[in-house]
């Protein structure tokens, strides 16, 4: 190892290099330009009250990951430290695509900033991570200057120019990760000079074909995508650099040079980040990596520390979490300090701030010019945005007039880099208009009964920041990051579904004026709402700017609207899909919010065979208590794992979106006596009912679909039905057809390695996909969402019953008692629904589930399917004559349902489609899993609802008969759930 950042060229086999140091501008010495050390370090609140410490330098035995079975052992990695330059020609003044040369002289080593310098602390509601690191020269949560901002980036891309040298530098690819990192990497990528840019997005866009995509912490459904319009981008033997803003385990970056290295080998990794906070144990786990792929990865940073943390820090961070929620500081764990006052915090629920004060401002936005690195960004963009940068910002400052004062310009999630381009130059022309004008180093400290830092406001001062999706608690106190947020509906139509976005450290920070930066896609009616983003901010400043970037859109791209009856096909439940620069994709249901971006993995299953070691598929009896023959399980064994929680405190954990439901489980409903006897009464009168759906839906797969189909019904509600079609086959036909159970989670997909597992030992054109009903066909887009990365797979699902109008192949339209969805798992052969965790599920592994042999003496799972099956013979004639008819008509989906769930979320005042489920399986699940808030009942429904009535009545639920119903029910789950939750309309929360 040689000094200043490079490898001994004689090293074998595969190496990894570490460097810190440098400052955020890439000069010598000091600390990162414009950041300075508060009186109150904005990790002080944090810090006092759950131990937490940020330790300088690379892990030791005094440095403790978070996590309790993870103990660090001592670094072997190899550290060097790089050499920080700085450009000598690029003027303070120097746009973005300006001119570097191929080398810069390098200076003295420099020291690193202090972690306290770049970060804050804040706190989020998480299983596993009770702390947040809070940057603050991101421009993402804390408005900074956005030289200071840019400066850092750059700074860094300039270390990795050097360490490249001219030659591979010239060759390499810089690839950020959405959506915090995506204006870092593209500064990253300025630094460097040359290089193109690319960044991950969760914007998917008809007709551009992915190079990958990110799947969310646990090998779930793609919800990052890699979309470069010139499908080489990545392919190339040059040196990639991977960007993000912050390097916690090393997960993320494994993964994707995992997957990318398999398609694409190159000899040279680059890894960079603000700030390296990994144990020792995970600076082994990446040597030892780099080392099986006899590849060279180098690591860049700014600061390289790691957080100590006390063994309690979970328990007393959700602790502190619950009591700020509910208006209560928690008293610190030491010191004398006072509870901080509450959080200030704006809400579109009930508010109307009014949009008044927003004007537009056009932008000449030079055409041809990305707005981003979504699809590829290149020199050539560079230099062409570089000449028109200074135009567009001149029209922004007359726009802001003589006395501009204090001005936030603000992006919005992916688009960082474009609104950071037009702050900083904004940025310049008004310092070069107000020499003299004071500009502080900090705001003002937000909440209205904080002293201002400076007496009087400056006659210019621009900062940057943007919106995010991940929710952060606010705590309005000088010691802690996050002191505000404003809260709002996302207005991009995103793909992932409607939801909150935020603008943290904006509200009561006293701005004069703020630039909004938004790009076409996000220009909607949602961004006008009286709850809408800019009604906010125009309630938070005297002036807001609304300036709209052109969403770039590929050649490749679809560009064409699609026909009503198209964009029923694609998902748009009324046919008519919001105008757009081009159509988005079918939209899979809403994703509950993460308080920050999971790690992910990177795939592309269309090219990969399964992973290596995958087990055959589990069967019983050692793994449930179906026949081995009857289902053959693609998951793995978690049933020695707890995984049970309270049912409140899950509702509770999922609407906070600190939690996804599929991380725990709930604890097993086992019916009463008086429920049983429900149970057996409607088996006995709608088996036959049941018999003729399955006949009538096996035929037509037989029919249409193959005439030797692969059964792959959806763990666990759609696998007694596989097993009934599977049996209807043998009965009818003597056909053997193999039936598998697969795990598919709602806003996170279906499991990749099933998938894979599946193509390797079956066509996976005779794969019919199979599931127990629709309710409003959340996991019907779910699938099609999936499998867009599976083209080899049909995504159109079947079902027993379709009351929602979701797809086209099913057994009946009618909404009524499925006897399968009274109970849970003692009727789907003792399994658990499925499991998907991080610390559970690896990148190569099945998602999990439990097998409850302990309910063995309350099983009636065999009994269920043997009562329907008895049924088979007197429902032929019946099935045949529905299955004729059915052949000649027109099923295409009506998304009737979907239309109706949409009508009550708004008349019951909930706002979330994904709070409202339709259907007696439906209505029935939330009565077993969920917080109920009420329920919807058909006037006149009759023995159907027996089971619904008496789990209502045990719940203290009120059932509500209404007209005009598609379905016989509707469960509403309670949509404001704490739990202090009181009162059946759902607004008293807070425990008293």
């Amino acid at each position: 190892m040689t000094d200043g950042g490079t490898l001994d060229e004689g090293t074998a086999g595969g190496t990894v290099d570490e460097t810190a140091g440098g400052t955020a501008d890439g000069t010598a010495g000091g600390t990162a330009e414009g950041v300075v050390e508060d009186v109150v370090w904005s990790g002080t609140w944090v810090a006092e009250r759950l131990g937490v410490e940020l330790v300088d330098g690379p892990p030791d035995d005094g440095g403790r990951d978070e996590r309790p079975e993870a103990r660090p052992t001592p670094d072997t990695a190899s550290e060097a430290t790089s050499d920080a330059a700085r450009d000598p020609d690029r003027g303070a003044g120097a746009g973005p695509a300006a001119a570097a040369p191929a080398s810069a002289p390098a200076s003295a080593p420099a020291p690193a900033p202090a972690l306290r310098d770049l970060l804050g602390l804040a706190l989020r509601r998480n299983p596993k991570r009770a702390h947040l690191l809070v940057s603050n020269v991101l421009g993402k949560h804390v408005p900074q200057s956005p030289s200071t901002v840019y400066d850092a980036g750059y700074g860094l891309g300039r270390r990795v120019r050097d360490l490249l040298g001219p030659d591979e530098a010239a060759r390499a690819v810089v690839l950020g990760y959405a959506e915090t990192a995506t204006a870092l990497g593209h500064c990253v990528a300025d630094g460097l000079g040359s290089a193109p840019y690319l960044h991950s997005t969760r914007r998917p866009v008809p007709g551009v074909n992915t190079a990958g995509g990110f799947e969310e912490s646990h090998s779930h459904a793609t919800s990052h995508l890699l979309l470069p319009e010139d499908p080489k981008l990545l392919a190339g033997p040059g040196p990639l650099v991977l960007v993000d803003d912050e390097f916690s385990t090393g997960n993320t970056v494994r993964n994707t040079i995992r997957d990318l290295h398999a398609r694409h080998p190159r000899d040279w990794y680059v890894v960079v980040a603000l700030v390296d906070m990994r144990s020792a144990a995970d600076r082994e786990a990446l040597a030892a990596f780099a080392a099986s792929l006899g590849a060279r990865v180098d690591l860049v940073a700014l600061a390289t520390g790691t957080v100590a943390l006390p063994p309690d820090v979970l328990a007393k961070g959700q602790a502190l979490v619950a009591a700020q929620e509910a208006g209560a500081a928690a008293p610190p764990t030491r010191g004398a300090e006072a509870p901080a006052p509450p959080a200030f915090e704006a809400r579109g629920a009930g508010r109307s701030p009014g949009a008044s004060g927003v004007t537009r401002v056009a932008l000449a936005w030079p055409a041809g010019v990305p707005d981003g690195g979504r699809h590829g960004f290149t020199p050539a963009h560079r230099e062409t945005l570089a000449a028109a940068l200074p135009a567009m910002a001149a029209g922004l400052a007359e726009a802001l007039g003589d006395t501009p004062g204090r001005v936030l310009v603000l992006g919005t999630e992916e688009l960082m880099y474009a609104p950071l381009a037009l702050a900083r130059e904004l940025e310049r022309q008004l310092a070069a208009r107000h020499p003299h004008a004071s500009t502080p180093e900090a705001l003002d400290a937000p909440g209205s009964d904080q002293p201002p830092r400076t007496p009087q406001p400056p006659a210019a001062l621009v900062r940057y920041s943007t919106t995010t999706r991940s929710p952060v608690l606010a705590v309005d106190d000088p010691g802690y990051a996050i002191r505000t947020r404003l809260v709002f509906p996302a207005h991009d139509d995103p793909a992932d579904g409607p939801g909150e976005r935020y603008a943290y450290n904006v509200a009561g920070a006293g701005f004069d004026a703020v630039v909004a930066v938004v790009d076409t896609a996000g220009d909607t009616p949602e961004l006008h709402a009286p709850d809408g983003l800019l009604a906010h901010l125009a309630a938070q400043a005297g002036r807001v700017l609304l300036a709209v970037v052109p969403a770039y859109v590929p050649a490749c791209a679809t560009r064409t609207e699609p026909t009503p009856e198209q964009a029923q096909a694609q998902g748009h439940p009324h046919g008519h899909p919001r105008p757009r620069t081009y159509p988005h994709a079918p939209n899979p249901p809403h994703r509950p919010a993460t308080d920050d971006r999971q790690e992910p993995i990177m795939s592309e299953p269309q090219h990969q065979g399964p992973p290596a070691g995958l087990p055959q598929p589990l069967r019983g009896p050692a793994f449930s208590s179906y026949a081995a023959d009857d289902v053959g399980w693609l998951l793995q064994d978690l049933s020695d794992v707890a995984l049970e929680a309270p049912t409140e405190e899950r509702e509770e954990a999922i609407q906070a979106g600190g939690a996804h439901y599929a991380e725990s489980l709930p604890v097993e409903y086992q019916p009463s006596a008086q429920y049983q006897e429900l149970y057996q009464a409607a088996l006995a009168a709608s088996a036959a009912r049941v018999a003729r759906a399955v006949g009538t839906v096996t035929e037509t797969v037989l029919a249409e679909r193959s005439p030797r189909p692969v059964l792959v019904s959806l763990a666990r509600a759609g696998t007694p039905v596989g097993v009934l079609m599977r049996r209807w086959a043998g009965h009818r036909h003597g056909l053997d057809l193999p039936h598998y159970a697969v795990s598919i989670v709602r806003g996170r997909g279906i499991d990749a390695n099933a998938l894979r597992w599946l193509a390797a030992h079956h066509d996976p054109a005779d794969v019919v996909f199979v599931d127990g009903w629709t309710g409003k066909g959340a996991i019907t887009r779910e699938l099609t969402a999936a499998l867009a990365e599976f083209p080899e797979f049909d995504p159109n699902i079947v079902v027993l019953a379709d009351p929602g109008g979701c797809v086209a192949t099913y057994g009946t339209r009618e909404d009524f008692l499925i006897p399968s969805a009274c109970l849970n798992s003692t009727v789907s052969g003792l399994i658990s629904r499925t499991v998907l965790r991080a610390d559970l599920v690896g990148p190569d592994d099945f998602h999990g589930a439990k097998f409850y042999r302990a309910l063995a003496g309350a099983d009636v799972s065999a009994e269920f399917v043997d009562t329907v099956a008895a049924h088979f013979g007197e429902v032929a004639e019946a099935v045949d004559a529905e299955v004729k008819e059915l052949l000649a008509a027109d099923r295409r989906p009506t998304w009737e349902g979907w239309a109706a769930v949409e009508r009550i979320s708004e008349e019951y005042g909930i706002h979330d489609v994904n709070l409202v489920k339709p259907g007696v399986g439906e209505t029935t699940r939330v009565l077993l899993r969920r917080v109920p808030w009420k329920i919807l009942a058909k006037r006149g429904a009759g023995a159907d609802l027996g089971h619904v009535r008496l789990l209502a009545e045990q719940r203290g639920v009120p059932v509500e008969e209404v007209d005009g119903l598609p379905y016989t029910c509707v469960g509403l789950i309670h949509p404001h759930y704490t739990r202090g939750a009181t009162g059946a309309d759902g607004k008293a929360v807070t425990a008293p």
